[in-house]
């Protein structure tokens, strides 16, 4: 006998995934990715390794260390700068598929180097670090409970969570703005449309470069404190590379060298791929689809299939995404 499909459960799945915490969080490591490649033009591959050292230099000083939040924090953006004067000192005057290939080393031999048995009595090993967000679940003022609206409701923790993320989202967006519509943002634009043509005004290109880096590198190591705050852990596995797919994903959907584009992004790619692992689902509950045509198990690898197809389509009709600019994409072909 076959069953209906619950569309209200459905929708409110999507919604919940596509404004809440995870979403927050790539929102806010596709803005450092979009500072890097939507504006000036770096092929940045390894986002996911900022969010390691972020995410890591938090939970180490707090949970190995014993540090306080606040020093964790100092810690993680100390780490984020680091890695950046690492990948870019080598590389920055190189081609720019030099930076890409160093940046897909690194945050791959980070992910290694960080579940290895040599680094286990600091990182924990494949295992990881738990409960060090004690502090920050502390400063919530909101009661126990839950909150929301109908069936899109978050608990008392994770809406802290999503009320901090959503508003370093913001703040982020504020800087962006300011930088990229000043002077220094106007250069590394320049760098992104012709860098030859910026180095005969006599400009430093290598040092805009590198400070987009770093910049951007500091971002990608917020948004890793603020994923292992949200979940209370961390795990080498959890930042493979694939992150920085996901991560690309969303920016094309949004619109790269746009403010708002991974913000937009984020919250579609989110909403899109929680929807169709939901439809999925209640599609084999109610009999609509044989679990001998897509197993449960299954649907995890259907739904970004589907993802990649959606995102074909996109760059083949409208490579500049939602919010881009299809002038900026064919600059340059002139």
């Amino acid at each position: 006998m076959v069953g209906t499909v619950d569309w209200s459960v459905v929708i409110s799945d999507a919604i919940r995934s596509g404004i809440g915490p995870i979403a927050a969080v790539y929102a806010l490591a596709a803005m450092g990715l979009n500072l890097h490649f939507g504006y000036t033009g770096l092929l940045n591959f390894g986002q996911v390794g900022f969010m390691l050292v972020g995410g890591y230099g938090l939970a180490i000083t707090v949970a190995t260390w014993g540090g306080p939040l606040w020093a964790g924090v100092l810690v993680g953006l100390a780490s984020a700068v680091v890695l950046a004067l690492l990948l870019g000192l080598p590389t920055l005057r190189l081609r720019a598929d030099y930076l890409a290939i160093t940046t897909i080393a690194a945050g791959e031999t980070l992910r290694l180097f960080y579940r290895s048995s040599w680094a286990e009595p600091t990182t924990g090993g494949v295992y990881g670090l738990q409960r060090f967000a004690g502090d920050f679940y502390d400063l919530s003022p909101i009661d126990p409970g839950s909150y929301g609206i109908g069936k899109v409701t978050f608990s008392a923790r994770d809406l802290w969570v999503l009320i901090v993320g959503w508003g370093l989202v913001a703040l982020t967006g504020l800087l962006m703005a300011l930088l990229v519509h000043s002077p220094w943002g106007r250069v590394i634009r320049g760098v992104r449309e012709d860098e030859t043509a910026l180095r005969s005004l006599g400009k430093n290109v290598y040092a805009y470069k590198m400070t987009s880096l770093v910049l951007g590198g500091v971002i990608g190591a917020v948004a890793g404190m603020l994923q292992a705050v949200q979940v209370q852990s961390v795990s080498p596995d959890s930042y493979d590379p694939a992150v920085t797919f996901f991560l690309y994903t969303l920016l094309v959907l949004g619109g790269a060298g746009r403010i708002l584009g991974p913000v937009v992004g984020s919250v579609l790619f989110w909403f899109v791929l929680t929807f169709l692992d939901s439809v999925l689902r209640q599609a084999i509950g109610a009999g609509y689809v044989s679990p001998d045509v897509i197993s449960t198990s299954e649907i995890g690898a259907v739904r970004f299939a589907l993802v990649g197809v959606a995102l074909m389509l996109l760059v083949a009709f409208r490579p500049q995404g939602i919010l881009g600019s299809r002038k900026e994409m064919l600059i340059g072909e002139r």
